[in-house]
């Protein structure tokens, strides 16, 4: 229990940090906790399902596509959040490459912690 609550606010973290980086992303604390877990239900539901409708794209762009997937997550996260504003598709692929580059790190930090708990 302590790992996914750990990792539910180091997830808050990298978004409050991705929004501090860019300027097309703006939200606020309470945006960015009721964001988060809005975020973790649209990729645990509706991610499979583009990436799975998508994947011949994926496959002749290396990968590539999952960032605009990923971008599509949190656009339609600020569609729905109220003070979790992405000033335009762009901006939410850019938010997502730069939110994947602080979790993977955050969770490079902190892994060896998470797991010694269990």
């Amino acid at each position: 229990m302590q790992g996914w609550i750990l990792r539910w606010l180091l997830n808050i973290l990298a978004i409050i940090l991705t929004a501090a980086i860019l300027p097309g992303f703006e939200l606020t604390l309470w945006a960015a906790i009721v964001g988060s877990v809005f975020l973790g239900i649209i990729n645990a539901i509706i991610r499979p399902l583009f990436f799975l409708f998508t994947l011949p794209l994926n496959i002749l762009s290396l990968g590539l596509f999952t960032f605009v997937i990923n971008g599509f997550m949190l656009w339609i996260t600020a569609a729905t959040i109220r003070g979790f504003d992405i000033h335009g598709f762009g901006w939410a692929i850019l938010s997502a490459i730069v939110l994947s580059i602080i979790s993977f790190i955050i969770s490079y930090l902190v892994e060896d912690r998470i797991f010694r708990f269990r």
